[in-house]
C-alpha cells in the first residue's frame, strides 16, 4: 500500500533521477457500464473496455437473475473485473423517506445489489443514503437513513461487501466533516465513503474532501466539472475547473490504492480510448 512516507520517497527519488514524469498513483482504472456502446453485445462491450485500457467496471443493479448471470459470464470471459455495483433504487425510493412502503422498496434494492456484488465478485455497493426535500428534513434524513443502513450491515458483512456512501446533489452531507461524522457513527468497517470528485465542486474542493475523509474512502468516481457565468456543466475530462494536480497530490498523501471509476458520457471505441488516456494523465500527475 502506498503510504504518505512511501509516496514522498518515491516522488523524491523520481525528482533526483531527473525524471520529468511524476510517479503514477497505484490506482486501478475502471469504467461505468453506462459509458459502453449500447448496441454491442454484453461480452463484446466488456472486451472493448478492457482493450481501451480499463482494468475494472462498475455495473448497475440487476434484479433479473438471468441478466445478473449474463454480467457474471461477460466479466469472466473478458477478464474485466466487476469491482462495484451502483445501487439503482436509492433516488426514486430513498431510505430517508417517511413512507414505509418506499423504504421497503429501497431496502429490497440494496439487498439485491449486495447479492449481485457477491455473485460478480465485487467488493463494494454504491449507495446514495438519503434525499433531503420539502417532505424530509436534514435531521430526519440523517436519522432515518442511518437506522436502515444499520440493518444492512449484517448482510454486507455476511457477503463480504462494503457499502460505499456517495455524496451527490441530494442536499445532504454537504461538507467533508459532516460526511466523516456520518460514516464514523456506524462504527463499522463495512460502511465507508464512495467519494465522487466532481460532485463537490459547487460547494467545496475535492482535495480538501480527500484529505479529510482519508482512509474512509473505499472507491472514487472521476468526472470533470465547470461553472462559469452562472452556467453549470459537466466537461470533458481535464477540461473543467477541477485542479487535478491537487487531486493527485491529495490521493498520494492519504495512500489511496483502490479503484477509481470514470463516470462521464460514453461513446464508441475512439471516445473510450481518449478518455482512458486522459485518465492515465490524471493518475500520472501530468
Amino acid at each position: 500500500m502506498m503510504t504518505r512516507r512511501n509516496f514522498a520517497l518515491f516522488a523524491a527519488s523520481s525528482a533526483m533521477a531527473g525524471s520529468a514524469r511524476a510517479a503514477r498513483l497505484p490506482i486501478r482504472k475502471a469504467v461505468w457500464f453506462g459509458m459502453l456502446p449500447k448496441d454491442m453485445a454484453l461480452e463484446d462491450s466488456f472486451r472493448l473496455a478492457r482493450d481501451c485500457g480499463f482494468e475494472a467496471i462498475e455495473c448497475p443493479t440487476q434484479p433479473d437473475a438471468a441478466k445478473a448471470e449474463a454480467f457474471r459470464k461477460a466479466s469472466q470471459a473478458s477478464g474485466l473485473k466487476i469491482h462495484s455495483v451502483m445501487n439503482q433504487a436509492h433516488w426514486e425510493f430513498p431510505l430517508s423517506s417517511g413512507s414505509p412502503e418506499v423504504v421497503e422498496r429501497s431496502m429490497r434494492g440494496m439487498t439485491t445489489s449486495l447479492a449481485n456484488a457477491e455473485l460478480w465478485g465485487a467488493d463494494t455497493v454504491l449507495l446514495v443514503p438519503a434525499v433531503v426535500n420539502p417532505e424530509t428534513s436534514y435531521a430526519q434524513a440523517w436519522e432515518r437513513s442511518q437506522a436502515q443502513i444499520r440493518k444492512l450491515i449484517p448482510i454486507a458483512e455476511k457477503r463480504k461487501v462494503i457499502i460505499g456512501i456517495e455524496e451527490v446533489w441530494n442536499k445532504f452531507l454537504l461538507s467533508p466533516l459532516e460526511m466523516a461524522r456520518y460514516l464514523d457513527e456506524f462504527q463499522s468497517p463495512w460502511i465507508r465513503a464512495y467519494f465522487d470528485v466532481g460532485n463537490v465542486v459547487m460547494y467545496g474542493y475535492p482535495q480538501d474532501w480527500i484529505r479529510t475523509l482519508g482512509k474512509r474512502i473505499v472507491k472514487l468516481h472521476i468526472k470533470d466539472f465547470s461553472f462559469k457565468k452562472n452556467v453549470v456543466e459537466w466537461t470533458p475530462l481535464r477540461e473543467g475547473q477541477i485542479n487535478w494536480k491537487e487531486i493527485y497530490t491529495a490521493l498520494g498523501e492519504i495512500g489511496y490504492a483502490g479503484t477509481a471509476t470514470l463516470e462521464i458520457s460514453g461513446g464508441a471505441e475512439a471516445h473510450l480510448r481518449d478518455v482512458s488516456k486522459r485518465f492515465d494523465l490524471i493518475l500520472s500527475g501530468e
